[in-house]
């Protein structure tokens, strides 16, 4: 009488779907949840994370808003090019007017998306109101409340160019000496991304 015994390294017959259900458990769970964990692992300990950028301003990514920047009467469902002059508007503040205009103007068929606007915390004088009149139709004029922009926009001096999204949440700023050109590039991308507006 002799009998079959199994060896000793093999695995019981019943074990091996078990085995393999296992590992495919773990493999759709690593699937499944390991970007998340990696991605969280990132963010929390910073590496891996890109240093190269595709704008060209300063991103504002805090979540302010025109109210917490001091603007008053802003009311668009548009993208807008905002000019602010926390003093008079002198000649930085009225390049970057002259800056906005082009900007939405080299939108071409996307420039009915944005609009631009002057923001100011005091009277503008009387031969530039008359020239904004009637160069500038279509420019919003708002108003600047000192105290909560110079909260807001800690570090920036002089007048400011802000591109602001359809919800009235700040994106990016530029000072007086940022390229036109570059701010384009950035609003299209802004609209290329963008489902709102």
């Amino acid at each position: 009488m002799s009998t079959t015994m199994n060896p000793p390294n093999s695995i019981p017959e019943v074990a091996v779907p078990r085995l393999r259900g296992r590992l495919q458990l773990i493999l759709l769970l690593l699937v499944a949840i390991g970007p998340m964990v990696l991605a969280t692992a990132m963010y929390q300990w910073r590496f891996w994370v890109p240093d190269a950028r595709n704008y060209h301003g300063e991103l504002i990514g805090n979540g302010q808003s025109l109210a917490d920047l001091g603007v008053s009467g802003a009311t668009q469902a548009r993208w807008q090019i905002l000019v602010t002059a926390p003093q008079a508007c002198a000649e930085d503040c009225r390049q970057l007017v002259y800056t906005a205009r082009q900007i939405q103007i080299g939108l071409n068929r996307e420039a009915a998306r944005a609009s631009h606007g002057l923001a100011v915390s005091s009277p503008l004088p009387a031969d530039y109101e008359a020239q904004l009149q009637r160069e500038y139709p279509q420019l919003g004029r708002y108003g600047l409340a000192l105290p909560a922009y110079e909260k807001a926009a800690k570090g920036a001096s002089g007048a400011q160019l802000w591109l602001v999204d359809p919800h009235g949440n700040l994106v990016l700023r530029y000072d007086a000496t940022a390229k036109g050109k570059a701010i384009l590039n950035d609003l299209r991308l802004l609209l290329k991304l963008s489902q709102i507006g």
